[in-house]
């Protein structure tokens, strides 16, 4: 800005030292403004209590403003809680088992969704369920404690309309009230089939089984974990031919901790060898397998030119005896030894050298 007629002409010195302080305020205006202000005398801007509440989330009105400020931050991070993935995979295969046992239950078509998968605190989701619901008390045998499985009050009306013969063209009607003892006596049923499939789910990765004790529709009476306490939260999506519904699951990561080794696995068998449960798995599941053996009486080597003019009725002798050994082979690998014999009307060995013997003779 040029210097004005009555302005005195500033020295090398002082437009020198003016350019210093320029550079040493760049990038702070703020602190130009103050200083202006505080100058001026203008009156500095001071929060008052309740700005200073809402800027931290405390005593907040409204839920929605609950989840506001700094506490909301606070409270994401700490409900920002460890992945399971394997939880996933058993979740996937029950999205697939639960669509075919519903189709089978109401004979009509229906198509289930996992939606979605988070972490939140037990007792901010006792408080936003949606009533009228119905909330089942789901004992987990295995894990020694309980799981919350809640189904929206529109699933219910759509399965109790599709089971009694409603019409599809019809939109269900949610009506405000409590449900009557045959849409009770429908849920415990669906209940059962919703619990054996989650717990076939469970099956390869822990032998657990699902048992529902109660149902209840006040949540101040299905208090299964502290309200501090973290929880994950499954929420599958269940379409009836136009009826849809949702179906959630509350589970504790306290209930999951005996099996969050497993759950922390990629894919199934990732510690295979040095997990002890998957050893006994496979283990059992062994002993449960069927296998063929063969009983070879003897063997003997032709030539070719020999076997090209064998014929129908030709005798082979062999060199086997009446008290001869007979190898029980297994894909040409010999696994008992033994002889013939008969037992009531069937051709039987009896075994006279086991796997054990054989490996002890091979070994010395």
């Amino acid at each position: 800005m040029a210097d004005t007629p009555d302005a005195p002409a500033k020295s090398e010195d002082e437009l020198l030292k003016e350019w210093q302080n320029m550079a040493a305020n760049d990038g702070q205006p703020g602190d130009d403004d103050m200083a202006a202000a505080m100058a001026s005398g203008e009156p500095q801007k001071i929060l008052d209590q309740g700005e200073i509440d809402a800027l931290l989330g405390i005593d907040a009105g409204s839920e929605a403003e609950k989840n506001r400020g700094v506490r909301a931050l606070l409270d994401q991070s700490v409900v920002n809680y460890e992945k399971l993935p394997m939880l996933e995979v058993i979740y996937d295969k029950f999205e697939r088992v639960l669509s075919t046992s519903l189709r089978q239950y109401t004979a009509d078509n229906v198509d289930v969704t996992i939606m979605n998968m988070t972490s939140v605190r037990f007792g901010d989701y006792l408080n936003q369920i949606p009533l009228p619901a119905g909330i089942v008390v789901v004992n987990a045998i295995g894990l020694e404690d309980y799981v919350l499985l809640v189904y929206e009050s529109s699933l219910i009306y759509a399965v109790v309309d599709v089971m009694l013969g409603g019409r599809k063209s019809r939109q269900v009607s949610v009506a405000g009230r409590q449900f009557t003892a045959i849409e009770r006596r429908i849920l415990d049923t669906l209940t059962d089939i919703v619990l054996k499939d989650l717990g076939d789910s469970f099956g390869p990765v822990a032998p657990i089984s699902f048992k529902a004790e109660r149902m209840e529709v006040n949540p101040r009476f299905t208090v299964i974990s502290q309200e501090a306490n973290v929880a994950i939260l499954v929420t599958v999506k269940v379409n009836l031919e136009g009826r849809e519904g949702r179906m959630q699951f509350c589970l504790p990561y306290a209930t999951l901790e005996p099996i969050r080794e497993q759950l922390l696995q990629q894919f199934m068998g990732e510690k295979f060898g040095q997990d002890n449960i998957w050893e006994n798995h496979l283990s059992q599941e062994l002993y449960h397998t069927t296998m063929e053996l063969d009983a070879v009486l003897d063997q003997m080597q032709f030539p070719l030119s020999e076997v090209l003019e064998w014929r129908v009725g030709d005798t082979i002798m062999l060199n086997a005896r009446a008290n001869s050994p007979i190898r029980m082979e297994c894909g040409g690998v010999v696994k008992l030894v033994g002889h013939m014999g008969r037992a009531l009307d069937f051709k039987a060995v009896r075994v006279s050298h086991n796997v054990t013997d054989l490996n002890n003779l091979k070994q010395s």
